[in-house]
């Protein structure tokens, strides 16, 4: 019986992995175009709120995440990571899913961004969270310019410490530009509460963050 019940259960995980999408691993070329030393983007406040790009995952799951932070205006499920152009859902060749992070400095700071994100995933494990496999899966923080990306080279060293021989599998990449998924997307987990998804890896993941951050949470967010 108990050889049953592991099969089972290693049935039903194989089952939700990718399900938040296929990942796209045959672009090689255009990933270490991606991963070469450019400028980076910087995008221009607007209303005094500022912008951040992450990728950890599935976007669902990283969008849920923010949304639930106090001073995040509105998170934004998309692509960025890569060089392709027009980048879908069936089809988004080098990128990763991310998000934009719309949010207000005033309240939330980038380095608390930043510790949200490492605090939300398993910060070792290589193209993928959980479930999901594959490089449209992987984890990036970008950076737009020198002070971003010192607090999250700092954040990283610091982690490295921790590490009993493990590394930080994130990249730190600077932010080029972002695309923003088809509408579905958006909103995934509230508007689909009863997706096995999102029932058993996102919601799982997101009451797992907010146990670790509740001083950063929204008032009506709660556990």
């Amino acid at each position: 019986m108990k050889k049953i019940t592991i099969f089972v259960f290693s049935i039903f995980l194989f089952s939700l992995q990718g399900a938040c999408k296929p990942s796209n691993d045959n672009n090689k070329e255009a990933e270490a175009i991606a991963q070469k030393e450019q400028n980076p983007v910087q995008t221009d406040p607007i209303n005094g709120l500022k912008k951040a790009y992450f990728a950890s995952g599935c976007f669902w799951c990283v969008e849920a995440v923010y949304e639930s932070i106090n001073g995040v205006k509105e998170a934004i499920s998309g692509y960025s990571g890569g060089q392709t152009e027009n980048p879908t859902y069936e089809n988004h060749a080098d990128h990763a899913e991310a998000v934009e992070v719309i949010y207000d400095p005033e309240i939330v700071s980038f380095t608390q961004l930043v510790d949200v994100y490492f605090g939300s995933q398993n910060i070792t494990q290589v193209n993928g969270q959980g479930p999901d496999h594959g490089k449209s899966y992987r984890s990036i923080a970008f950076y737009q310019n020198d002070s971003e990306k010192k607090i999250i080279d700092e954040k990283i060293a610091a982690l490295n410490k921790q590490l009993d021989g493990d590394k930080v599998a994130a990249q730190v990449l600077p932010f080029q530009k972002f695309w923003d998924a088809e509408n579905y997307h958006q909103n995934y987990e509230r508007n689909n509460p009863g997706n096995p998804y999102i029932q058993n890896v996102s919601i799982p993941r997101l009451n797992k963050f907010k146990e670790k951050f509740p001083k950063l949470l929204k008032k009506d967010s709660g556990h």
